[in-house]
């Protein structure tokens, strides 16, 4: 049985999709400073012109990084969203949404560390990547916790809810640092305090509603 030939689109994908391993892995061992174009061309087994045809430049690359590893985020959580609406009283489907993000800033630490340092530099092109995601995220806590019960139907409320869920963001994000500094060594401790991080914000919010 012959292999069907990559069409040339199919062949460019895969090459992009291999330059953008080699990235992750290569910021994940050697940080920021260790990655250039020489090293993931080299890594990814492809000719230094041929990065090129993919990414103009390192910055380029980064940009394709944030977007990648973003949506593959977004995804997830989406997904963990969706099963935790279909079974409300899953314990185990709330904390998959807490967990999902952990795992997966252990996964890429530095992009976390890239991002955070991107929210505070307009020169970073991971700037629009870090504000994107924090959103996206902050979002998504804001909608786990609507889905537990709390419902935001004025100005105030919604206020309320955006703070509590970029409160957790914070939290997830020092979380997360703290188990790879090895100072939280068990990621399900960090997701219990998640846990209850969230249902103890969305007790306060309910009990400051009107009538309660």
């Amino acid at each position: 049985m012959t292999n069907t030939p990559l069409t040339r689109s199919e062949a460019k994908d895969l090459t992009r999709r291999r330059l953008i391993r080699a990235a992750l892995r290569i910021l994940d061992e050697e940080g920021e400073a260790g990655l250039t174009t020489v090293k993931v061309a080299r890594a990814a087994g492809i000719a230094q012109s041929s990065f090129y045809v993919h990414f103009k430049d390192k910055q380029d690359l980064l940009r394709a990084l944030g977007d990648e590893g973003g949506e593959r985020l977004r995804r997830a959580m989406r997904e963990s969203r969706r099963q935790a609406r279909e079974a409300p009283t899953e314990l185990e489907s709330h904390r998959d949404t807490f967990r999902i993000p952990l795992e997966a800033i252990s996964r890429h630490p530095e992009l976390l560390r890239l991002q955070l340092r991107a929210r505070h530099d307009p020169s970073s092109p991971l700037r629009d990547f870090a504000l994107e995601s924090a959103k996206a995220y902050r979002d998504h806590h804001a909608a786990d916790l609507a889905a537990l019960g709390y419902t935001a139907d004025n100005e105030r409320d919604r206020r309320r809810l955006e703070m509590i869920a970029e409160g957790i963001n914070a939290a997830t994000n020092a979380l997360a640092l703290g188990h790879l500094e090895g100072r939280y060594p068990e990621l399900e401790e960090a997701v219990d305090v998640l846990v209850a991080l969230s249902r103890g914000a969305l007790r306060w919010l309910r009990s400051t509603q009107p009538g309660s």
